[in-house]
């Protein structure tokens, strides 16, 4: 099964390369684009759409989630993001509002170049400049008049979760931080999944993306590579690719601002990756502390692990017996919410009284 993995990673790592497709502008429901969430919005819960800068000038775009009964303390709050190529509406949004209902201040966001967040060109990723959109979040959030900002945390989920950690690492800010399914983008697209990439494969890789800058140049933007995930499936694909398809394909989690459920990155999107490794630093979240959470039987599952041997105490990893990779994008039953509000709690302290109390 690994081999067939690492094959289909590799398959998908090479087709960011391959010629131009076209993006499907199907939608699932009948819904405008803002109205569609793929969760429901807690009865304990407000929901707010905002907008913040971050360092490079780019406009995020952002659900702000308040408890109803706030009352006149000060909170602590929590940003998150991910998966990656999705957008707050989707697994990102569902944390939040979760979280939110257990009492803290949440903010989930569009990553920059996605979703309804600012950036030209679009559908692009960056180990940089998506690290500095969590660090701008902690901007927005450490400006709320409701909020402590000696306590804010945050939530990477998947491919954000390896930014998170960046974050953490670089953000002295950043009192505690959890990654659900995390994957270490620069390091799956820098050595392919379980590091098999070849050197041969990367050259060869690296030298197809230098040929496409012209292209690009030359056309005066960037192509997009391949969907992120298929029409349809064949019955071939390895199972989590299926289970890809089973989130961002069907009514369970599609939206059609989610790169995986409607687009494609750039053909060129991974370079800045390959030779950029987001957890060089991951020692130095310390002495804040780390929570790692990853499903049994997820393919992604040896990030986590072995981000949590890089990293220093305090750190915590918790291994989800059964659950596959896309169990912790939105399953309740599943994703652990009671023990990320318990490391939460116990790592954001907050009891002072905001003064004035805001209504």
């Amino acid at each position: 099964m690994k081999k067939i993995v690492m094959a289909a990673g590799l398959i998908f790592l090479a087709g960011q390369l391959r010629a131009q497709t076209k993006e499907n502008s199907k939608t699932m429901n009948n819904n405008s684009p803002r109205e569609h969430y793929t969760f429901t919005l807690g009865e304990t819960v407000t929901r707010q759409h905002v907008t913040f800068k971050n360092r490079y000038g780019i406009t995020l775009a952002a659900d702000l989630y308040l408890p109803k009964s706030k009352g006149n303390q000060l909170l602590a709050a929590i940003a998150v993001s991910g998966p990656f190529g999705a957008v707050k509406e989707q697994a990102s949004g569902l944390y939040a509002n979760k979280m939110a209902e257990n009492g803290f201040v949440t903010l989930a966001f569009d990553p920059s170049y996605t979703g309804e967040s600012g950036g030209e060109p679009r559908n692009i990723a960056s180990p940089d400049i998506n690290t500095e959109d969590f660090s701008a979040a902690v901007d927005f959030l450490g400006l709320q008049p409701f909020v402590d900002r000696q306590q804010i945390g945050i939530i990477g989920i998947c491919g954000f979760g390896g930014m998170a950690l960046n974050a953490a690492a670089v953000d002295k800010r950043v009192k505690a931080v959890v990654t659900t399914s995390m994957y270490d983008m620069s390091r799956v697209m820098a050595k392919g999944y379980y590091d098999k990439l070849t050197p041969e494969g990367r050259t060869k890789m690296l030298q197809q993306m230098g040929e496409q800058r012209w292209k690009d140049a030359q056309a005066g933007t960037p192509a997009p590579g391949p969907r992120n995930l298929p029409e349809k499936l064949t019955g071939n694909e390895p199972q989590f690719v299926k289970d890809y398809f089973d989130y961002y394909r069907t009514q369970r989690g599609f939206h059609p601002r989610s790169l995986n459920s409607n687009g494609a990155w750039t053909a060129t999107n991974a370079l800045s990756f390959m030779n950029m490794p987001l957890l060089t630093y991951i020692k130095e979240i310390s002495p804040r502390p780390v929570l790692l959470i990853a499903g049994e039987k997820a393919h992604s599952r040896y990030f986590s692990e072995d981000a949590f041997k890089a990293a220093a105490d305090p750190k915590e990893l918790i291994i989800i017996p059964g659950a596959v990779h896309v169990d912790l994008y939105d399953k309740p039953d599943i994703i652990p919410f009671e023990t990320i509000t318990r490391f939460f709690r116990q790592h954001l302290e907050v009891a002072t009284p905001a003064t004035p109390a805001i209504p």
